[in-house]
């Protein structure tokens, strides 16, 4: 178990930090403020010098959530044992899905899970009552740890949302603009509260704060105005005469800050339990300590309540690998952009769709922003909104271009607030939830900054309540699995043990490998693209390119839909309505750009947002109908209704064989540019259109004398009337472009 323990260390620590990277690099990648390979390195100098200062935090995983005195050996390994096997593959299964959750809450709520079966299985041999468990479990610490877990979402946003806010109205957006003297201040203030509750406050929870306790003991309000003079000294020096820019500095700053406190506050996290377990072992095993030779399952495990040190050279082996997960892990970049996309206040393709409580809430807040508006004078109004005013850079032929929102004031807001945060509660030796800070103090300062306008609002909250909707999902999931696990291991000793680490592996591989599969989707080669052309010209080229995708796609969608509904295989129907779905959102996503490639067409190419607008239009038609066939067919078998006739079956195969049929002439002809080809292709189209006609006539016939199936009916009509509808988006977008052809040769 122990050899197990140490193997499942290091693939929590993978996990882990694949997880937890978004709470200290998400500032500083949303801002661009830095290369990310500088990002990188200063977030690496802070997990090394974090991971040496966590000693203190091991503690939680040893005597914060239960009694160890109340437990054998043998016992405190099954529990150890279940919280590694739960946390490993709960965190995996987040990373999977690319959501931000808290490492903190799942070891808290894994440790008490575990250790509340451990206590039952006790009490129930024991034949005592299970009002006893409050004898076996820490409640008292407990209870503090998860209140301060689920305080910290309260006032990490709220504190975000504050500070961000004084911060523009003295600041604005045009913050580069402002006197040098304005900078340096913010540096002073900002470069003063990372440095002090960092390396003074986070010090506290570390065995190196005795050392310097007397030097600081008493002095705090002079070690801060020193701190902030000599910060403000220095970032005006830095403003003024190095002409470098004092937030780039603050980002710096503050994500090794950040990093320094995350792997100080979440490494316990990770090597927690196993630290604890060897060091349960070494207590065990040692002559000095079980002093009578007790047997595993007779060694009471009162020495975990003592203070043991954590030796150094296990905490920077455990840095190393955090850095190496850092490094390489995709999963890690798939969780940031999750956080990003949700602060950022330019557009971005939206996530999360929204839900009654979203739009709940946004109706709630724009109700109170108007009550505020009207009692608050047109003057101050007016001057507030000048300070939120976003700068444009103007650009050749009168075209003007935003400037990132989420930009560096913003940033080391983010990293000022969730560094002081976490600091204060490590040096309390509170086990802080970083992803809940971070992410909160992220959302709170979106807000405070409008970045949540009316056109993302209800995305951006639905995704907001998707996560911590996660962090209480994570918290259930982790109390029952984690009791599951070790009331298994206590059944099935070690055989159990061998097959559930057995199944470790096959999850994480798994998850793996979905996780490239969907990275290689991600960047297929017929995924759509949105168009940066100007002129019909290059609307033509670049539209084609999405015709011939999507034309493939439908084929093969098509293919799936049909030969399911003959076959009744509601595996390949279910491929057919995710496939299309996913057609759907890539169409819906060009569609939403039609707004900045009109704003950004140059007056003399404004007939090309025609060519486009009706491109799409025709695009998203064939994708609606293929969608409805597909849906339609998948309901009907799901429901296990009658399956098509021999007649209809034959009907549909020849109608999808003809269709695939034309439908790889047009690939070829837009692949090849061959615009010229088009018009006996528009000829083949209603030749295929009279067919499905004569379809729909021969099935009215058969309903009225031998058809007796009503669900089979409706069926077949609807899919006849879709394709008809799909043949006629087809075209439609033919006859475009060989209006566009004609016009050129004319020329």
């Amino acid at each position: 178990m122990i050899v197990a323990l140490a193997v499942l260390a290091i693939a929590d620590l993978v996990v882990g930090v694949s997880n937890d990277a978004v709470n200290f690099l998400n500032s500083a990648i949303g801002s661009k403020a830095v290369s990310f390979k500088t990002i990188i390195i200063v977030a690496s100098l802070g997990v090394i010098i974090g991971a040496v200062f966590s000693s203190g935090m091991m503690e939680v995983a040893r005597k914060g959530i239960f009694m160890p005195g109340k437990f054998y050996f043998s016992e405190i390994m099954i529990i150890f044992m279940a919280v590694m096997i739960t946390d490993i593959l709960l965190l995996d299964f987040f990373n999977t899905l690319g959501m931000p959750t808290s490492t903190t809450v799942s070891i808290v709520f894994e440790l008490l899970g575990a250790a509340v079966t451990m206590a039952l299985i006790k009490i129930g041999a024991g034949g005592g009552s299970f009002t006893e468990i409050g004898d076996y479990i820490n409640t008292a610490k407990a209870t503090h740890i998860i209140f301060g877990i689920l305080l910290s979402v309260v006032v990490a946003f709220s504190v975000g949302a504050l500070v961000q806010y004084v911060s523009r109205l003295l600041l604005s957006f045009n913050f580069e603009k402002k006197a040098d003297w304005v900078g340096a201040l913010f540096g002073g203030v900002a470069l003063t509260a990372i440095t002090y509750f960092i390396f003074i406050k986070g010090l506290k929870g570390t065995d190196y704060y005795k050392e310097i306790k007397p030097l600081i003991e008493g002095r705090n309000l002079i070690i801060i105005t020193a701190s902030f003079a000599l910060w403000s000294l220095l970032s005006y020096v830095v403003v003024k005469f190095l002409k470098t820019n004092i937030y780039k500095l603050i980002i710096i700053v503050g994500t090794f800050a950040l990093a320094l406190a995350f792997a100080g506050n979440d490494l316990v996290n990770f090597i927690g339990v196993p630290i604890a377990a060897w060091q349960s072992f070494e207590a065990w095993s040692s002559p000095l300590v079980n002093t009578g030779g007790l047997a595993a399952t007779e060694f009471a495990m009162g020495v975990l309540g003592k203070k043991v040190p954590t030796p150094t050279i296990l905490l920077l082996a455990a840095s190393f690998v955090m850095i190496l997960t850092l490094w390489f892990s995709s999963k890690a970049k798939k969780v940031v952009k999750t956080s990003i996309d949700l602060s950022s206040q330019g557009e971005t393709q939206e996530r999360f769709k929204p839900n009654f409580l979203s739009r709940g809430l946004v109706r709630s807040a724009i109700t109170l922003s108007r009550y505020f508006s009207a009692i608050l004078p047109k003057s101050i109004q007016k001057k507030i909104d000048s300070q939120f005013e976003k700068p444009v850079i103007e650009l050749a032929k009168g075209k003007t271009h935003e400037l990132p929102a989420f930009d560096m004031v913003r940033a080391a807001v983010n990293l000022m607030v969730a560094s002081v945060l976490i600091s204060i509660a490590t040096s309390m030796q509170l086990p802080l939830s970083t992803t809940y800070v971070t992410f909160m103090v992220a959302m709170g300062s979106s807000l405070s900054d409008r970045a949540w306008g009316s056109e993302s609002a209800v995305y951006r909250v639905a995704g907001v309540l998707n996560v911590i909707g996660g962090w209480f999902f994570t918290a259930l999931s982790a109390f029952i699995a984690a009791g599951i696990v070790a009331y298994l291991i206590h059944l099935g000793g070690a055989t159990m043990i061998a097959i559930l680490l057995l199944l470790v592996v096959v999850l994480l591989v798994r998850n793996y490998a979905i996780h490239i599969k969907k990275s290689r989707e991600i960047k297929a080669e017929d995924s759509l693209s949105r168009s940066e052309s100007k002129s019909i010209q290059g609307v033509i080229e670049e539209s084609a390119d999405n015709i011939s995708k999507v034309l493939k796609r439908i084929t093969k969608i098509n293919d799936l839909t049909i030969n399911g509904l003959i076959n009744e295989d509601l595996v390949s129907l279910k491929k057919a309505k995710v496939t299309v779905a996913k057609l759907e959102d890539e169409i819906e996503d060009i569609q939403n750009n039609i707004f900045y490639f009109i704003k950004n067409l140059d007056d003399s190419y404004v007939g090309a947002s025609k060519l486009y607008i009706d491109v799409i239009g025709d695009l998203q038609d064939m994708a609606q109908s293929v969608s409805f066939i597909a849906k339609a067919s998948h309901k009907h078998i799901n429901n296990n209704h009658k399956g098509l006739k021999e007649k209809q079956a034959s009907e549909l195969k020849e109608i999808d064989c003809k269709l695939n049929a034309i439908y790889e002439k047009i690939k070829a002809v837009f692949a090849n540019r061959a615009f010229n080809q088009i018009m006996p292709l528009i000829e083949e189209k209603q030749l295929l259109l009279e067919d499905v006609r004569d379809y729909i006539h021969k099935q009215v016939e058969r309903t009225r004398t031998t058809e007796s199936s009503p669900k089979n009916t409706t069926l077949y009509f609807s899919i006849l009337l879709e394709t008809k509808d799909l043949i006629k988006a087809t075209l439609s977008l033919l006859e475009i472009y060989a209006t566009q052809s004609s016009n050129s040769a004319d020329k």
